[in-house]
């Protein structure tokens, strides 16, 4: 009888709750593709199969297939008829867009900061800049997806600073879409000759400082 009650009882928490293991793992593949993007793990113009990236994640189609839905509706990938997906492709029309709206939004966010920044958040950029001259210091082959996480956190550390709940989803929006481009970006910097692309961080870290975004 104590065990029907139990069962019972079990039955009824059931009827409340509504089901979490396949949203945590449609979530989970979400969010790692999403990183995957931001980082730039893809190429531009790199087609994806759902059958792919499920047994590269460990995982069944279905949360794939519904998180690689996300993706599309928010602009990271494009659908191909052929049931797969692609990054899109880079073309000077979606760069100049990309960075029209990046120097809007990033640019207002980073203002915002410069007079909300404390200490604590100048030291944390200190130590991603000194992280990156230690990298650049390195005699091996340059460490591009080292390079790419710092960017990544160098930023955000500032956006995270400006206070604005609505600034912050659309700079992750745009992140997500320009992610394929920063490796190609990064190599080019380097075929044109230019060593040190922390320079530009250290101007910003100089505004920061100073409380005066416009350097």
């Amino acid at each position: 009888m104590q065990k029907a009650a139990i069962e019972k009882n079990n039955e009824a928490i059931a009827a409340q709750l509504a089901p979490v293991g396949r949203e945590t793992v449609q979530d989970r593949v979400y969010s790692e593709l999403r990183r995957a993007l931001i980082g730039g793990l893809f190429e531009p113009s790199q087609v994806l199969t759902i059958r792919g990236l499920a047994d590269a994640l460990v995982t069944s189609t279905m949360p794939v297939r519904e998180a690689l839905g996300r993706l599309i509706t928010e602009k990271a990938l494009e659908a191909l008829p052929n049931r797969s997906v692609r990054v899109p492709p880079i073309t000077l029309e979606r760069l100049d867009d990309l960075l029209r709206a990046r120097i809007l939004i990033e640019g207002e966010a980073i203002a915002l900061a410069a007079a909300r920044m404390g200490p604590r958040q100048i030291a944390t950029i200190e130590t991603i800049l000194g992280e990156w001259d230690e990298m650049r210091a390195l005699k091996h082959k340059k460490d591009v997806d080292r390079e790419v996480t710092l960017n990544q956190s160098f930023h955000f550390e500032i956006y995270r600073s400006c206070g604005s709940a609505v600034l912050i989803p659309m700079i992750e929006s745009l992140w997500l879409q320009s992610g394929p481009c920063i490796r190609v970006a990064i190599y080019a910097f380097s075929e044109a000759g230019e060593v040190d692309t922390a320079q530009y961080h250290r101007r910003i870290l100089r505004g920061q400082r100073h409380d005066d975004a416009a350097v």
